[in-house]
């Protein structure tokens, strides 16, 4: 196994995501997704990145879609954070999706995760874990342990509020503007206090949902 390596600063992925215009950066991994002119010609890419995956002892995140692979490389042994490996994977990853004739349409992968305001996450964070079937993750968080569903994140909501269950909708700053706009246009609130980090999006009902940016989540540096 490939020893585990530090993680990259904010201005280390900064300057890494500069020769990767493929890439975005989210919640500590670089995601992307690759749309190719058929579907053997997706799984041809698949192929491919499992083969450099087993070259690197270093695999992504995958998801196939007819023709559209979706793609994260994280570094789970450094604590899920982008490390130099996850960098020399993406850049072979884009090499390989070059030779089958793909185009980068980063701005497809979005992540969703449920977000529960509590004034005591450890008091029903284990009614959660086990009905989800997911692990302990960071802090109080919860995490599906094959990656497939949503994590859950505990917090602390500064003041009571009838929705206590939301979602968080990740996006990359790059491709948000649009994403904001055709919400706003649906006659929904939109408060925009913690722009460009995230938008509180209310509903006619009362139902929140937050559309986030990777400007929240940055490593130090």
């Amino acid at each position: 196994m490939a020893g585990q390596q530090e993680a990259l600063t904010r201005s280390g992925i900064e300057e890494a995501l500069g020769s990767l215009p493929d890439w975005r950066y989210r919640l500590g991994g670089l995601v992307t997704v690759y749309k190719t002119p058929t579907a053997a010609a997706a799984l041809m890419l698949i192929a491919a990145v499992g083969r450099l995956a087993e070259e690197q002892n270093h695999h992504p995140d995958l998801d196939w879609r007819y023709n559209r692979v979706f793609l994260r490389y994280t570094s789970h042994d450094a604590g899920g954070v982008v490390t130099s490996r996850d960098v020399t994977a993406a850049v072979s990853a884009s090499s390989a999706a070059a030779d089958v004739g793909a185009t980068a349409e980063p701005g497809l992968h979005r992540t969703v995760e449920i977000g529960i305001g509590t004034p005591d996450a450890t008091e029903i964070a284990e009614v959660w874990r086990v009905a989800l079937g997911y692990k302990q993750g960071p802090g109080t968080d919860l995490v599906d342990p094959y990656g497939r569903g949503p994590s859950v994140r505990f917090h602390a909501p500064p003041k009571p509020n009838s929705s206590r269950i939301h979602l968080d909708i990740h996006r990359s700053l790059a491709e948000s503007a649009a994403v904001l706009e055709k919400t706003g246009a649906t006659g929904a609130l939109m408060n925009r206090d913690h722009a460009p980090d995230w938008v509180v999006v209310t509903d006619s009902q009362g139902n929140r949902l937050r559309l986030c940016t990777e400007a929240e989540n940055q490593p130090p540096g």
